[in-house]
């Protein structure tokens, strides 16, 4: 579904990314790991098009990304969550779920996805009038979440949903992830701070280290590496 080939990014004169490839299969869950500022947000901001990369190619679907705006890519079916959450808080629950399905996909299944997403976090339905911004972090989480999943989106990119909340907090929003996964066979592409959790339910991963892809296999690969366990997992 998602390829991306040597990719090269960064910010003006600052390189980022270096020579970065992964892929992403329909209906996988994959994670990407690695320490703070190794560069795993600026990838996300490039596959959605905020970030121009330099060098290098994304191919979605078998379509070249190169010249495709930020807003098409949305059209395409690539939902970003991004890191901090970014709801809009002067607009009420449901007007943040209905800016999510601004797309074609999103408006045509408009009806029936509302009611999954609400079966999905029960807490926002009883609270759909609320205005976003009297909502706790973790509640802002999961409204960023199913945001993303009101665009009735192919690939769902989830950007460190984890960050900020108490470890209880944090455990229930992977749960309802996985969960949401398994019921719909949504394709998942996350970012995550919590490197046991994310290797856990991902199918496969990569590890990030200064812009640079350092280890990739699946998860039980990566979780018997050394390398992994004595930097990520405390072990």
């Amino acid at each position: 579904m998602l390829e991306i080939a040597n990719l090269h990014a960064g910010y003006g004169a600052i390189p980022v990314l270096n020579d970065v490839s992964l892929r992403v299969g329909a209906g996988e869950f994959v994670a990407i790991v690695g320490p703070n500022g190794a560069g795993k947000t600026t990838l996300f901001k490039t596959i959605s098009g905020i970030v121009r990369p330099t060098r290098g190619a994304i191919r979605f679907e078998g379509a070249d990304l190169a010249s495709v705006p930020a807003h098409a890519r949305a059209r395409l079916g690539i939902a970003h969550v991004p890191e901090g959450r970014q709801v809009f808080p002067s607009m009420t629950i449901l007007e943040n779920l209905e800016m999510g399905a601004y797309a074609p996909a999103g408006r045509r299944v408009w009806r029936e996805n509302v009611e999954r997403i609400y079966g999905w976090f029960p807490l926002l339905k009883e609270r759909s009038s609320a205005l976003a911004g009297s909502l706790s972090g973790g509640q802002q989480q999961m409204l960023a979440v199913a945001r993303g999943l009101a665009s009735a989106p192919r690939l769902l990119m989830l950007d460190e949903p984890s960050m900020g909340l108490s470890p209880a907090v944090a455990d229930e929003i992977f749960e309802r992830i996985v969960a949401i996964r398994a019921e719909t066979k949504l394709t998942v592409l996350l970012v995550e701070q919590r490197v046991a959790e994310a290797l856990h339910f991902a199918d496969r991963g990569y590890v990030v280290e200064a812009g640079r892809v350092v280890l990739e296999g699946t998860h039980e690969t990566l979780q018997k590496d050394d390398r992994v366990r004595q930097a990520y997992l405390g072990m």
